[in-house]
């Protein structure tokens, strides 16, 4: 998994408008770029709503905000609209970016284990240099814990 110390990697991938984001784009800005399991459900909605609610302190504090997960362009597109997020969404089904940032992993739950999404917040200085890793994500508090610095 990425950690502090680490560069911004490079990468590539489509919003939810089907758009193409790219890392380089993203530096010059702090950065949270937050990795959730699935669009749509209790924990993920809870996280990405927290953090449309609180992205103008987000932005006034300097921040982009870039949410990834392994969903469809289709599925982040109606996660978006339904939830009207001022940030993208990027769709990684082929787990690129994932791969990249070290979030794909073993999870357990409910005596199963399989591979996942791990929910992590990662925060990058406008170098695209990480200053911070979340593992312990509050869903309901998460724009609270990145702010806290």
């Amino acid at each position: 998994m990425l950690k502090v110390g680490d560069k911004l990697p490079q990468f590539e991938g489509t919003n939810q408008n089907g758009e193409t984001v790219t890392s380089e784009k993203l530096i010059g800005k702090k950065l949270v770029v937050f990795f959730y399991p699935k669009a749509m459900t209790p924990g993920c909605t809870a996280e990405a709503c927290n953090l449309s609610e609180n992205y103008e302190y987000l932005q006034k504090q300097g921040f982009q905000v870039l949410g990834i997960s392994a969903d469809s362009v289709a599925k982040q597109k109606k996660f978006h609209e339904k939830y009207n997020f001022a940030y993208d969404l990027i769709a990684d089904e082929n787990r690129d970016i994932i791969e990249k940032f070290g979030v794909w992993q073993l999870k357990k739950f409910m005596g199963r284990e399989f591979m996942g999404i791990v929910r992590t917040t990662f925060i990058f200085d406008e170098n695209g240099i990480c200053t911070e890793v979340i593992e312990k994500v509050k869903t309901k508090e998460h724009a609270s814990q990145i702010l806290k610095g």
